[in-house]
């Protein structure tokens, strides 16, 4: 268990001061001078020393990320882009960190512009945050009231940051159709390469960053590599914002080491799944975008991005969905099948018309009106559209049909089997509530 000196997020439920004042007196921009002149290359080193993997979802080393970015250019300069449009199902945490400690986000990003000898800083925020915006502008307009950013600022590397808000669109949270949108376009993801940090933002170097990984990596720079490494399994170092969610008895938002187990997890955090661990069906653990886990491979595995990965899962943004036994777990995932076939832009073919097959298939099977060589069918179309796009958001349709058949392949046959015994003229109208 994290102890509450080792927490990084220390105000994440709001019982403190948001403001400048309060973040300071919690250790928010102590000598950040004295951890500028150790040197960018100081800086990149020690964020890649510590193990910091991006918390938004892929896992990519942040320091090896960093380091892909060229030399300063006068003619070319260089933007760090934070993503801060949390639109993942069931993720809730970068939210929590701007409402209720935006300072610690605003000095991650003073320090990864001079890690990457950028300028400029651009913060690219859900249109639906509103509170939360509006207390990041706050909390910018403290920072530079404080002369702690902007051209003359007090640590001697000029850095502005500006907020900008998006339209509410899902695969802005893709980091090539956030800088589309972000330069006034329709937001759709660009072919790779080139990749973001040799033409980005305005065809310019950039680096796109989660919230959560650029906020932890000022407490990183001044405990040390060492410290945060010291927490999680070897490759899965540090602190985890989790976002425990679905029946479970406290559902919450919680920091915690990384590679702690699911059952201890849910144990000390939320009172327990509702009803028992007996009662547990099964888990999304990292976002509505990974395949489901059954609870008897879930119960005592590592919450971590390679424990996860051998489960044929993954950590994500650690969105964890607990799912009990009156959950109808084949409408469940026909409900997230429904959410892509909605968010996808359309510009795949593979993506654009397997998405909507894929929610209108597994619709069907939630009633049982499909014949059973169809599910063998529905595997083979997520595997055509798996891998075929260009950015993840195909994959996210079809991980979790993938799941589905899997792990609950005898559930699908058995309705199929109940609706041929019993068949009805019309479909189930009410489609809307997957669990109870």
């Amino acid at each position: 268990m994290l102890e509450d000196k080792d927490r990084i997020f220390k105000n994440l439920y709001g019982f403190g001061d948001w403001r400048l004042k309060g973040a300071i007196a919690r250790g928010a921009w102590d000598n950040t001078k004295k951890l500028i002149e150790k040197d960018r290359e100081w800086i990149i080193n020690e964020v890649k020393a510590s193990g910091l993997r991006g918390r938004g979802g892929a896992g990519f080393p942040t320091g090896l990320k960093w380091s892909f970015m060229p030399k300063a250019d006068p003619a070319r300069p260089s933007y760090l882009v934070v993503n801060a449009d949390e639109s993942e199902p069931g993720t809730c945490k970068d939210r929590e960190i701007m409402r209720n400690d935006p300072q610690l986000l605003i000095e991650g990003c003073f320090l990864a512009c001079f890690a990457m000898q950028a300028h400029t800083c651009y913060i690219y925020i859900r249109g639906e945050f509103v509170l939360e915006g509006w207390r990041l502008e706050a909390a910018i307009a403290e920072a530079y009231a404080a002369n702690l950013i902007g051209n003359d600022n007090i640590h001697g590397w000029p850095c502005d940051i500006y907020l900008h808000h998006g339209a509410g669109a899902y695969i802005c949270g893709e980091e090539t159709a956030l800088l589309e949108s972000l330069e006034g376009k329709k937001g759709m993801p660009r072919l790779k390469p080139p990749f973001p940090a040799n033409m980005g933002l305005y065809g310019s170097p950039t680096t796109v960053n989660n919230v959560e990984s650029i906020a932890v990596v000022p407490d990183i720079l001044r405990r040390g590599a060492k410290w945060f490494s010291s927490f999680g399994a070897k490759n899965n170092s540090g602190t985890k914002i989790f976002c425990i969610s679905g029946h479970v008895n406290r559902p919450c938002n919680v920091e915690e080491v990384m590679s702690i187990s699911f059952r201890e997890l849910i144990e000390r955090h939320c009172g327990g799944v509702r009803g028992g661990f007996d009662n547990l069906l099964a888990v999304i653990p990292g976002g509505s975008s990974v395949p489901l886990v059954p609870a008897h491979e879930i119960i005592d595995a590592a919450m971590d991005f390679d424990s996860l990965r051998e489960l044929k899962s993954g950590l994500g943004t650690a969105a964890v969905i607990v799912m009990d036994k009156s959950t109808d777990i084949v409408r469940a995932i026909a409900r997230i099948s429904y959410f892509y076939k909605h968010e996808s832009c359309g510009q795949c073919t593979p993506c654009r018309e397997g998405t909507g097959w894929l929610w209108r298939v597994v619709s069907r099977m939630a009633e049982g009106r499909a014949h059973k060589r169809e599910i063998d069918m529905l595997l083979e179309v997520t595997t055509q559209i798996e891998g075929h796009t260009i950015c993840a958001l195909g994959d996210a349709a079809a991980w979790p049909v993938q799941g589905l058949i899997r792990h609950f392949r005898p559930e699908i046959e058995r309705r199929i089997d109940q609706y041929a015994a019993n068949p009805r003229p019309e479909p189930i109208k009410d489609l809307g509530v997957a669990a109870e």
